[in-house]
């Protein structure tokens, strides 16, 4: 279940880090329902701040797990994310949906602009400023989020991720088992298979306040079908 990629501001530095509605400490945990039913679990963490390749960077993680006897998904992506340029140092991504595997780690060098994995294998970025599958929710999180307006990012750390479309598509109030939110509708879409796809339909809603924290996702999973992730509870970075 793939989750997404884009990106953000300009290149590190050892100076301080520009003030975020994310840090440390944050973490959300989701309900995962299939079709409307109550399947598994989910979450979305902020677990500090490591020093990746002499940089220091947030350690960020999503999990997803759950799904119904023949179908289940067991997936996890970690981002390591420049604390003061916003973009990706590092990802990891660990999935095990249905029959498909996949498990690997890119490490990003934006100044060569270049990425190596750890199989060896080396390539390319498109961009001084790359973003990865999971970076894309923070990186959003940044964004004023104008209902009406489309967002063309060119980041993404493989070329033919590119172009993300995030268009803002209205206001809704919601209710999650965590309570009763204003958000802001967004429907990303990446040209790579995943949950974030060309024709995924995928929605994210975020608070519409200054913390555009994510309570709702909706989306549609090959094999597994109509997804949804509900905001059960929320811890505020320290």
């Amino acid at each position: 279940m793939a989750v997404l990629g884009v990106a953000i501001l300009a290149a590190a530095g050892p100076t301080s880090a520009p003030q975020r509605p994310f840090g440390p400490g944050e973490r959300a945990d989701y309900q995962v329902k299939l079709a409307g039913v109550r399947v598994g679990r989910g979450s979305l963490e902020m677990l500090g701040v490591q020093n990746v390749n002499g940089r220091p960077a947030y350690h960020a993680r999503m999990t997803v797990q759950g799904g119904v006897p023949g179908a289940r998904v067991n997936d996890l992506y970690e981002t390591w994310i420049d604390t003061a340029g916003g973009f990706s140092r590092r990802f990891h991504q660990k999935l095990q949906e249905v029959r498909y595997r996949r498990d690997r780690t890119y490490d990003f060098n934006p100044e060569r602009r270049t990425w190596r994995r750890d199989n060896g294998d080396t390539g390319t970025l498109p961009t001084s400023q790359p973003l990865d599958d999971l970076s894309f929710l923070y990186h959003v999180r940044t964004l004023p989020l104008e209902v009406g307006k489309t967002y063309t990012l060119r980041d993404y750390f493989k070329e033919d991720g590119n172009p993300v479309v995030l268009r803002v598509v209205r206001r809704e109030t919601v209710e999650v088992p965590a309570g009763r939110f204003r958000t802001i509708v967004v429907r990303p879409s990446i040209r790579t298979s995943g949950l974030f796809s060309e024709g995924g339909q995928a929605e994210v809603h975020f608070t519409d306040d200054a913390r555009r924290v994510v309570v709702l996702i909706r989306s549609r999973v090959p094999v597994v079908g109509s997804l949804t992730m509900h905001l059960e509870r929320y811890q505020p970075a320290r």
